[in-house]
């Protein structure tokens, strides 16, 4: 076994890269693949936005001929410097079940970031911020939703003997469309708009989404507060992210919180169309598009997958109105089932209102570190 490196120009070493998990969960029913065009694009420095600002680094795992694992390094420097850190990532990792495979993979993200005078390795992260993060640590038995990690048990068992240890973790958990909701909520969301001013609004068409995008993203930057997972968006990564999302969301499941023109709160949903993306392994062309339309109009899942507001508003009722617009969104259409999607475990507040509400955690997914000396 021997770990190389994986030159970008070199097509070969690519498609070896990308194709590893579509082998190692051939045939699993809760791995859900990538858009084959996305994770391309990770690997394409002139077009994708994460190179505008840092770097990465990728490598295989052989044994002769045949891939065993993969991983890839981050030096994200938007992210260092929102946090005031010097902080390398791993990412998209994936391997056998093979010791020596992790040894050789995690050694080689790790050298990478020590030269350069990085002083700890954190992950798995992603690339973007609509990527998940983390090892899946429970919840093997579930599909995984749309975006999100999947790996085998096995995982937690190749990382931690490696000096890696737990970061943080976040869960993620179901939630029935259809259970009784508190209406105190619904009357204290429209008391406190009354009182503060303030408005939803439930976009209509893609359009509306593209033309809330610089708005959206000075409030996605200052809602979700310095947390680890937080990183800064772009202009260039809003603008490639929103164009990732509109390929399967419904505009009506998108709200924002408003006092009159400034957006104060967002929350973000979207039909989960997994189920076509597992039957299309990740590729739209040239069946895959029909797949996707058309899970679109009978999906029974749906995925909440970001609620903000920003801080000045969090002890003024802005939680209550989000958690109410979250209710009215997933109940009033086709879905019978909702997933929300990694809250971090040291938010106790805002996991206690979501069990309130009825979310049932059932997924753990786990944010690794290890200091380099």
């Amino acid at each position: 076994m021997h770990i190389v490196p994986v030159h970008l120009y070199n097509r070969r070493q690519v498609r070896q890269f990308l194709r590893l998990p579509y082998r190692l969960y051939n045939g699993s029913p809760y791995w859900v693949p990538p858009f084959w065009a996305d994770a391309k694009m990770q690997l394409e420095p002139c077009r994708h936005p994460f190179y505008e600002h840092s770097q990465a680094a990728f490598w295989l795992a052989l044994e002769g001929e045949r891939v065993v694992g993969r991983i890839a390094a981050l030096e994200n420097r938007v992210y260092n410097a929102s946090h005031d850190c010097h902080k390398g990532m791993f990412a998209l990792w994936e391997q056998e079940d093979d010791p020596a495979v992790a040894q050789g993979l995690f050694d080689a993200a790790a050298g990478w970031c020590h030269a350069r005078g990085l002083t700890h390795i954190i992950g798995p992260m992603g690339l973007s911020a609509l990527d998940g993060f983390g090892v899946l640590v429970k919840g093997f038995e579930l599909r995984a939703a749309l975006g999100m990690p999947y790996n085998p048990p096995y995982y937690q068992a190749l990382i931690e003997p490696l000096g890696y240890e737990t970061f943080e973790d976040a869960l993620s958990g179901y939630i029935d469309p259809h259970s009784a909701f508190p209406e105190r909520m619904h009357r204290g969301s429209e008391v406190i708009q009354k009182r503060r001013g303030l408005s939803v609004r439930a976009l209509q068409t893609r359009q509306d989404i593209m033309a809330l995008l610089p708005d959206f993203r000075a409030l996605y930057n200052s809602s979700l507060g310095n947390t680890y997972d937080m990183v800064p968006l772009t202009e260039t990564e809003v603008q490639v992210q929103a164009k990732q999302l509109l390929s399967f969301a419904d505009p009506k499941l998108i709200k924002v919180v408003q006092r009159g023109d400034e957006l104060i709160g967002f929350v973000l949903a979207y039909p989960d169309v997994s189920a076509a993306v597992q039957r299309c392994r990740g590729r739209l062309f040239p069946l895959g598009w029909a797949l996707l339309l058309r899970e679109l109009k009978r999906t029974k899942w749906v995925n909440i997958n970001g609620m903000g507001i920003v801080e000045q508003y969090r002890g003024l009722g802005g939680a209550t109105i989000l958690f109410s617009e979250l209710q009215k969104s997933i109940s009033s259409g086709q879905f019978d089932h909702g997933e929300v999607i990694q809250i971090r475990t040291d938010n106790d507040k805002m996991l206690g209102e979501l069990r309130d509400i009825g979310v049932d955690f059932y997924k753990m997914h786990r944010v690794y570190q290890k200091a380099l000396a």
